[in-house]
């Protein structure tokens, strides 16, 4: 019997307003600098490997968060800014990272109906996220932390893990009381949620929302608005 629903965040419950491009653009028209397509895409790409990579088991928080900044000034060196540069990557993280910018984030319409009906169905709900900054506060701003009984995010110093390793969600399921067995995993990266949660006994529910991922899991929806129906059978 399924007791507790768990879900990833970015990209399953949450995204960001609008794209990096545009807002490095806007930077770039107040500092005056061109973007060269070539060097934006190959300085992008190293951007989010840097920015997200740290282990959490090695990496005490503000140490992430260094490596985040510094990840940034990189970026913004790539691009061959060569005035004002460090300025110009505080304006960046200040717009575009989670960490400074946490109004630019948007929640999905079908999110704050699936939690309140989840939660009128009686199940326990939990996040489970790859996260590098602390993630309550961001939920509260949103407007969903009262749906959960856990926020779990791999770089609390609680936690030290990153999915798909099995102890952020073994100590999820500690902490809102239930069995493997009797809860699910909603996620968007097949590597990350699917063997993660798999590995750690947990049904696995991937979410494809741009049908990008078509026959990659065989339990998939394209809605959390289709999990109410998908779980009622409990038993």
């Amino acid at each position: 019997m399924i007791k507790a629903v768990f879900f990833d965040f970015y990209n399953t419950l949450c995204t960001w307003g609008q794209p990096l491009i545009g807002r490095l653009q806007k930077i770039a028209d107040r500092y005056g600098f061109e973007i060269d397509a070539a060097r934006y895409a190959a300085a992008r790409e190293n951007l989010y490997a840097e920015a997200s990579g740290s282990d959490p088991t090695t990496h005490a928080l503000l140490e992430t968060m260094q490596e985040i900044i510094e990840s940034y000034y990189e970026f913004v060196k790539a691009l061959g800014v060569q005035e004002h540069r460090e300025q110009v990557t505080w304006e960046l993280l200040q717009s575009e990272h989670s960490l400074f910018a946490a109004n630019a984030a948007k929640l999905y319409n079908d999110v704050v109906p699936t939690l309140a009906h989840l939660r009128d169905m009686g199940f326990k709900l939990a996040i489970v996220s790859n996260w590098d900054t602390p993630l309550d506060p961001l939920t509260e701003r949103l407007g969903i932390a009262h749906y959960f009984d856990a926020i779990v995010a791999s770089h609390d110093a609680r936690v030290r893990s990153a999915k798909p390793d099995s102890h952020i969600f073994n100590y999820t399921l500690a902490a809102v009381e239930v069995s493997a067995a009797a809860a699910v995993h909603v996620g968007d990266t097949y590597e990350a949620d699917i063997v993660g949660a798999r590995n750690a006994g947990i049904r696995p529910i991937l979410i494809d929302r741009d049908k990008t991922q078509i026959d990659k899991w065989r339990e998939t929806i394209q809605s959390l608005s289709e999990l109410p129906k998908l779980l009622s059978d409990r038993d």
